[in-house]
């Protein structure tokens, strides 16, 4: 990744990610002493954040790109001109809201199928 304004979505919309997912972790490990609760927490925690990246990449194209981090963290230099900033900034946003729904929900998955597996394996025993 090359483009400037490519890098700073990523970071933005990385750290934000990071942090949800730091929450979710930490909900999940206080939840451990119940392995399919947890899995269960977790997958509907994932889901909403995967559902809020969704709707944020809606809102992308429209939302005044000046109000973005992403354009805060460009460096003066890096920034395009106002009559194009709007659909540069906007399509990319869209874009790594998307990429990072699209992993969010992988993770989602993940823990989907380890709480019928748990949940599964309680209710055998």
């Amino acid at each position: 990744m090359t483009n400037p304004i490519e890098n700073a979505a990523y970071v933005s919309v990385g750290r934000a990610c990071g942090f949800a997912g730091l929450a979710i972790f930490c909900i999940v490990i206080g939840l451990s002493f119940d392995a399919g609760l947890a899995a269960l927490v977790g997958s509907k925690l994932s889901i909403t954040l995967s559902l809020v990246l969704l709707v944020l990449a809606w809102r992308a194209p429209t939302r005044n790109y000046k109000r973005t981090e992403t354009w805060l963290i460009l460096q003066p230099g890096d920034r395009p001109r106002a009559n194009v900033a709007q659909r540069l900034i906007g399509g990319t946003l869209r874009t790594v809201y998307l990429w990072f729904a699209q992993q969010i929900a992988v993770v989602t998955i993940v823990f989907s199928v380890s709480a019928i597996v748990l949940q599964a394996r309680d209710l055998t025993l």
